[in-house]
């Protein structure tokens, strides 16, 4: 298994339901809360990839299993690993926990998102060769 990059999350009002349960779509925004962090992590962000490179990483899958609800307030872990990386395709891991004082975290929910690497056109690219590399190093599972 890879290395996770951690990411604190707390829990807004705004993100909750009627019920005061995290509305569920609201975990994949975390997820991309923890990529973007994972890759700032390993010295470059998505923007420099897009102006720089004119490359793009579009979602093209993504899932989630929620184990147990989310509340305001709630305090959460998100770890976030590269599981596989090919020349055009990443896929990422999300594990999300409430932290609980005395205890294990809680696991709520465990997700992954794939990425395909696209240019400004949509057409499949490679990853530049300084990305992928950085990926690398956290990388679960890597392949050409």
């Amino acid at each position: 298994m890879s290395p996770a990059h951690i990411a604190t999350i707390r829990v807004r009002y705004a993100e909750t339901d009627q019920m005061g349960v995290v509305y569920y779509a609201n975990y994949f925004v975390w997820f991309e809360v923890g990529r973007v962090e994972l890759m700032r992590s390993l010295g470059f962000e998505y923007r420099e990839l897009e102006e720089q490179d004119q490359c793009f990483l579009p979602v093209v899958e993504a899932n989630c299993r929620y184990r147990a609800p989310a509340r305001y307030d709630d305090v959460l872990r998100l770890e976030t690993r590269v599981l596989n990386q090919r020349t055009s395709m990443i896929r990422f891991g999300y594990r999300l926990l409430r932290e609980v004082s005395d205890a294990e975290p809680a696991l709520l929910a465990e997700g992954e998102t794939v990425h395909v690497v696209v240019d400004r056109a949509m057409q499949k690219t490679a990853l530049p060769e300084r990305f992928a590399a950085a990926l690398r190093t956290v990388s679960a599972h890597t392949q050409g």
